[in-house]
């Protein structure tokens, strides 16, 4: 954050979907409002929040191995290690990394958690998706958008209904980057839960968080002019380049990995 810039107040009656997601992967920087929302989802949100993270790793590991060295991450959420920094830096240690993230507590972890290996640069915006603008004019005081550049939304757009225009909101991201930059997503689903949908955003609802989990031909627009790598746009379990995919697990997310040409 700019030195002297207000700190942000952590709203603890109301869940936000970042310290949600953080109790569905175990961790501990949550609050009640978030935990109930969290013990009224299916039993299977757990199993889908993990499945989802472990793509995230899968992804930026393959990225980073083929020279892909500045990352933009929105929607970071508590972090939890082994984090995305720590995953590429460890591959390529000068990368360059930018988290962006609209809860404060997510500033408060980020500041003593997101530390960068000296060769490499970490940064943390307290900032929200939906100004685009705001995070791509911060993200170029550490990145440089003439060279590739992978653009992460992962577990994030679910939470942005239809009238917050969530496929133009990602086109003006998309949009900032250069030739051989890339587009990491995830995106929450019920194609194939679908006895759980109700259930899961009945829960939603009831935190007051809106929740607009969409079909994989819903999800296809996010990568439109965009080159998908293999496997393409398939579910969380099946997103595998360097070994083959275990047994087949059904998945919450319908996730890819696509090149801006």
């Amino acid at each position: 954050m700019t030195p002297g810039t207000p700190r942000p107040r952590i709203d603890t009656s109301k869940p936000h979907p970042a310290r949600v997601y953080d109790w569905l992967l175990g961790g501990k920087d949550n609050y009640p409002v978030d935990q109930q929302v969290g013990e009224t989802l299916p039993e299977e949100a757990r199993g889908n929040a993990a499945r989802n993270r472990a793509f995230m790793h899968r992804a930026a590991a393959w990225l980073a191995k083929n020279g892909v060295d500045q990352f933009l991450d929105i929607g970071t959420g508590i972090p939890t290690e082994p984090n995305l920094h720590q995953i590429v830096q460890a591959i390529s240690p000068a990368s360059r990394v930018v988290y962006a993230d609209n809860d404060p507590i997510v500033l408060r972890h980020a500041e003593a958690l997101l530390t960068s290996t000296p060769e490499g640069v970490t940064d943390f915006l307290h900032a929200d998706v939906r100004q685009p603008g705001t995070i791509l004019e911060r993200a170029r005081e550490t990145l440089d958008f003439d060279r590739p550049i992978a653009l992460s939304l992962i577990a994030l757009l679910h939470f942005l209904p239809d009238d917050e225009d969530p496929y133009g909101l990602v086109r003006t991201l998309v949009d900032a980057l250069s030739s051989g930059s890339f587009l990491l997503l995830s995106h929450g689903t019920a194609d194939q839960h679908p006895e759980l949908k109700q259930d899961t955003e009945a829960a939603y609802k009831k935190g007051a968080i809106p929740l607009r989990m969409r079909t994989r031909s819903e999800v296809e627009p996010f990568f439109t002019g965009l080159e998908l790598v293999a496997p393409g746009l398939v579910f969380a379990t099946e997103w595998y380049r360097e070994e083959p995919a275990p047994a087949r697990e059904r998945s919450g997310f319908h996730v890819g990995v696509a090149r801006v040409p």
